[in-house]
C-alpha cells in the first residue's frame, strides 16, 4: 500500500485551496486558525480605525454605460456594439485617468466624476467571478477551464460576489470570514463588526459572526421580543401536556435562560448603538433623501460613534435592488445612477468632516455586467463589469485592471475579440478575488490568511510576493 503524508495546514495555505471539492475543509482551517490565536493582524496603533462599505447594486448594473471609452477609435467601437444603448458624447462626462486615454462616466454622475478627477475615486474594470484565469471564448465553449457555477444566473452570481467562492454554493461571505479573523481587534464585541442596513446577507455572515441589522433610523427596536415571549409561553404550555412535568420544568428553564441571555445581548447592543449613533453629524453636509443617501447617512452616524462602540474594524452593507434592466435601461439608469453618485459624494464629504476620510473605503458590487448588445429594449445578463471604489486611502484617478475591447465576435466565423463569449458577454480580466483581496488586506487581514478567505486567490495573486493584488488602496 502506498503511504501518503497528510497535508499540513501550513502546506495547504501555502499552496492555496484551489483543489478543494468541499467547503467544510476551508471552514475547519479557519476555525483552527482562530483557535491558534494568531488569526488577528498586529494590534492597530492607538486610535487607528478602518471600515469597508459595500454598496451592492443588485440585479446587474449595466456598467459599460457607467464607464465609457472616449478615445475616438474605442468610442466608435462602443457606439457600434451598443447600438441604441450607446450614450452620445453630450451625455458623457470626460475623465482623465492616469496613464490611459480619456474615458467618460454617465452624464448624471458628475459627483463621481469629480471624486475621480480629484483622486478620491478609482474604477476597477471588467471584474467578475472566476475560479481561474480564462483567456478566450474557446476555453469557455469547450469547458477547458473551470467556470463559476451558474454563469449569468442572478442567484448564483450575486452569492458569489458576496462569498468569492465561485466553485461551490456557500452561505458564508468573505466579509464574514474576514470578521472571524479580525473581530477581536474591537475592544467591545457587543455590537458586531458587521452592520447591515438591509437585513440578513451572505457577505457579512461568517463561521462565528453575523450582521447586526439596523434601519435608517438607527438600531432596530426590540418589540419583536414580545412575539418571542408569546411563542415561548405557547411552547411551555404545550410541553406541560406532552411530557413529564419535571422534564418540562427543566426544559423550559433552559429555554428561558437561553432566551433571556440572547435578549440581554440584543438589549445591550441596542443601547450601545443607539447612544453612540445619536449625536448629530458635523459639517452641515446634506444627504439626498434617497434609498442610498439615507443609508449612507446612518452609516456615517455609526462611524462617528465608533469609539463608544469600541470599534476598530467594521464593515457596512447596503443592498439596493432593481438593476435588472432588460428593458428601459437608459431611462432606468437616468433615475438610479445619479442617486448613487450624489449619495456617495455626500458620504465622502461627511467622512472628511468627521476626519476619517482615509479610514473608510466604499466599494460597489453587482451580480454581473450586462450584454453590450441591445435586446431592442435593454440589456441582458453577462459576466465581467466595472466597479468603483471611493475613499481617502484610494489611489485614485486610475482605472485598475484591463478595460476590454468592446468589439463583438460574429455569431460564426473568426474570433475578433477573445473576451467576447457572445453578444458582448465579456470574460473578466480581473477576478473578484483580486478586487476583494485588496480590500481585505487594507482592512487588516494578513497575506498568509488570504487563502482562508479567498480559496482561489493563488490562481491570481502570489500571497508570498511583495506587490498588492491591484494597488488601488494605500
Amino acid at each position: 500500500m502506498k503511504h501518503t503524508t497528510p497535508l499540513s495546514r501550513r502546506t495547504f495555505l501555502r499552496r492555496g485551496c484551489t483543489g478543494m471539492s468541499a467547503l467544510p475543509l476551508l471552514n475547519t482551517l479557519l476555525n483552527l486558525r482562530l483557535m491558534e490565536g494568531v488569526a488577528a493582524a498586529s494590534a492597530p496603533a492607538a486610535g487607528e480605525y478602518r471600515a469597508l462599505v459595500c454598496l451592492l447594486l443588485a440585479g446587474g448594473n449595466d456598467s459599460f454605460n457607467m464607464l465609457i471609452p472616449r478615445d475616438p477609435t474605442a468610442y466608435a467601437t462602443y457606439q457600434t456594439s451598443r447600438s441604441n444603448l450607446a450614450l452620445p458624447p453630450a451625455q458623457i462626462i470626460n475623465i482623465n485617468p492616469i496613464g490611459l486615454p480619456q474615458f467618460g462616466v454617465h452624464y448624471l454622475m458628475p459627483e463621481l466624476a469629480n471624486l475621480f478627477e480629484t483622486g478620491k475615486a478609482a474604477f476597477v474594470a471588467n471584474v467578475g467571478s472566476l475560479i481561474e484565469p480564462v483567456q478566450n471564448r474557446t476555453q469557455v465553449a469547450q469547458n477547458s477551464k473551470r467556470l463559476p457555477l451558474g454563469l449569468y444566473s442572478h442567484s448564483d452570481q450575486i452569492e458569489q460576489w458576496q462569498t468569492s467562492i465561485p466553485h461551490s454554493r456557500s452561505g458564508i461571505g468573505w466579509g464574514g470570514r474576514a470578521a472571524d479573523l479580525l473581530k477581536d481587534l474591537n475592544a467591545n464585541q457587543t455590537v458586531p463588526m458587521g452592520i447591515s442596513l438591509d437585513g440578513g446577507n451572505v457577505f457579512q455572515t461568517g463561521n462565528s459572526v453575523a450582521e447586526y441589522s439596523i434601519t435608517t433610523s438607527g438600531a432596530t427596536a426590540l418589540s419583536s421580543y414580545n412575539a418571542g415571549w408569546v411563542q415561548y409561553h405557547d411552547l411551555q404550555n404545550a410541553l406541560s401536556t406532552a411530557v413529564d412535568s419535571q422534564l418540562t420544568r427543566q426544559y423550559s428553564n433552559l429555554l428561558s435562560q437561553t432566551f433571556n441571555a440572547r435578549k440581554k445581548s440584543a438589549l445591550d447592543a441596542y443601547n450601545i448603538f443607539a447612544t453612540a449613533s445619536a449625536p448629530a453629524l458635523p459639517g452641515g453636509i446634506t444627504f439626498p433623501n434617497t434609498y442610498v443617501g439615507s443609508r449612507l447617512q446612518m452609516i456615517a452616524k455609526a462611524i462617528q460613534g465608533r469609539a463608544a462602540m469600541g470599534a476598530t474594524r467594521q464593515t457596512f452593507f447596503i443592498n439596493w435592488g432593481g438593476w435588472d434592466h432588460h428593458s428601459d435601461v437608459l431611462v432606468s439608469q437616468e433615475a438610479m445612477l445619479p442617486q448613487v453618485s450624489a449619495a456617495v459624494s455626500a458620504f465622502y464629504n461627511q467622512l472628511v468632516a468627521l476626519g476619517v476620510a482615509n479610514n473608510v473605503t466604499l466599494f460597489t458590487a453587482s451580480d454581473f455586467g450586462r450584454t453590450l448588445t441591445s435586446n431592442s429594449r435593454g440589456s441582458d445578463h453577462a459576466w465581467g463589469g466595472n466597479q468603483f471604489v471611493v475613499g481617502g486611502a484610494v489611489a485614485g484617478k486610475k482605472i485598475y485592471g484591463a478595460y476590454p475591447s468592446l468589439a463583438l465576435n460574429p455569431d460564426v466565423g473568426s474570433e475578433v475579440n477573445p473576451l467576447d463569449t457572445g453578444r458582448g458577454r465579456f470574460i473578466p480580466t480581473t477576478s473578484c478575488d483580486q478586487f476583494f483581496a485588496e480590500l481585505a488586506l487594507w482592512l487588516g487581514v494578513s497575506k498568509s490568511n488570504l487563502p482562508l478567505i479567498f480559496p482561489n486567490i493563488g490562481n491570481f495573486y502570489d500571497v508570498n510576493g511583495g506587490a498588492p493584488p491591484l494597488g488601488f488602496v494605500m
